[in-house]
């Protein structure tokens, strides 16, 4: 590294020369990532379309078992727009461990973490870095103010839980050991995906410039993981992928849930975006607030919104629609996914009847006067 460099011209006869310089130390390095995300070389992974990252801790903690006490933390945790969960390692290059072992240590963070890491724990995180009631401003300005907060998150407890996550190895030179390594779990790995950036740093005349490079994205892989990423799914699309994934019978309840979802709210069901994974969802559009009662997604799996919804009259009806669940369809909402609805989705649909009458009974009525 210490062989090559960059020039800069800076006015019109002042050439800098910049060498290439070694990271001091590692909190150093992992300081630069969270303070300016944009170096993990977003317009590398689709240039049309650059990858937005949204921190959502560093040394995010990891139990060993569900319930268990925190055993590892991973240094940087991000998602990206289309609600992938992002875990990055960062290591030196001058660190052996750079070779081999901090692959074992990313497969182990990672499985713990899709097995312990409850509903609404990446949120959690998120919020807490925060400051107090800023979080969704500061989600707006990566995200844009038109995404829908409730239905990203949604989307980001689904792609953990279904394995749809990304492992990101950074360091300042990635020796041939780890590339190869990569590339092969990157070819191995679906819906996840395994990548490694290379930052590295130049410095010179007062200034120091960092360039990044993706490493890992060989057009075999593209091809594999391919889809336009990020584009709004559609009927068409939807079903097609879920085709593969569910029997048939299970595709007509789906296709029901679709009709049924314009049904109970009144407006055509909301198609999510993403590359892989696709979605409908039925949201009921109250006077003050947007809330959404369910979603299907592509991978064959019904999930029940309610828990997700900031509305404070979602939340008041949980234990009320614990009950009717239990009665209906013999099931307890705790707020996690269940595969597609049985009995053709009859007594789901009539479970989502009455929480959307009871919805719109909360807002009809007015506050008592004290």
């Amino acid at each position: 590294m210490s062989g090559t460099g960059i020039y800069l011209i800076r006015g019109e006869n002042d050439l800098v020369e910049m060498t290439s310089r070694p990271f001091e130390n590692e909190d150093l390095f992992q300081k630069l990532l969270a303070q300016y995300p944009r170096i993990l070389g977003g317009d590398q992974f689709d240039r049309e379309a650059p990858r937005k990252w949204l921190l959502i801790t560093r040394e995010a903690p990891i139990p060993d078992q569900e319930e268990g006490s925190d055993r590892w933390s991973v240094d940087h945790l991000f998602v990206d727009e289309d609600a992938i969960p992002t875990f990055v390692e960062v290591k030196r290059s001058s660190d052996t461990r750079i070779r081999r072992e901090v692959v074992g240590q990313m497969l182990d963070y990672v499985s713990h973490a899709i097995a312990t890491w409850r509903e609404g724990r990446l949120r959690a995180f998120f919020e807490a870095q925060c400051a107090d009631g800023e979080s969704n401003e500061v989600f707006q300005a990566v995200m844009g103010p038109e995404r829908d907060i409730e239905q990203f998150w949604q989307a980001v407890n689904t792609n953990l839980h279904a394995g749809k996550v990304r492992l990101v190895f950074v360091a300042d030179l990635i020796p041939s050991e780890l590339r190869r390594i990569i590339e092969f779990l990157n070819r191995q790995m679906n819906p996840g995906e395994v990548l490694g950036i290379e930052i590295r740093q130049y410095v010179g005349g007062g200034l120091q410039t960092l360039v990044p490079r993706v490493i890992g994205q060989t057009a075999e892989t593209q091809a594999t993981k391919g889809g336009e990423r990020g584009a709004r799914w559609d009927a068409e699309r939807f079903f097609s992928a879920l085709s593969v994934n569910v029997p048939a019978p299970d595709i007509e309840v789906a296709r029901r849930l679709l009709d049924f979802a314009q049904d109970v709210t009144g407006r055509p069901a909301e198609w999510g975006v993403g590359k892989s994974l696709g979605s409908f969802t039925a949201a009921l559009r109250l006077p003050s607030h947007r809330v959404s009662l369910f979603s299907v997604w592509s991978s064959g799996v019904c999930s029940i919104n309610l828990r997700w919804n900031s509305a404070p009259a979602a939340r008041q009806l949980l234990e009320r629609f614990n009950e009717k669940a239990q009665s209906l369809i013999g099931w307890h909402y705790d707020g996690n996914l269940s595969m597609l609805v049985p009995d053709s989705g009859e007594g789901f649909m009539q479970l989502m009847r009455e929480l959307a009458a009871d919805l719109r009974a909360i807002k009809a009525t007015p506050p008592e006067v004290s």
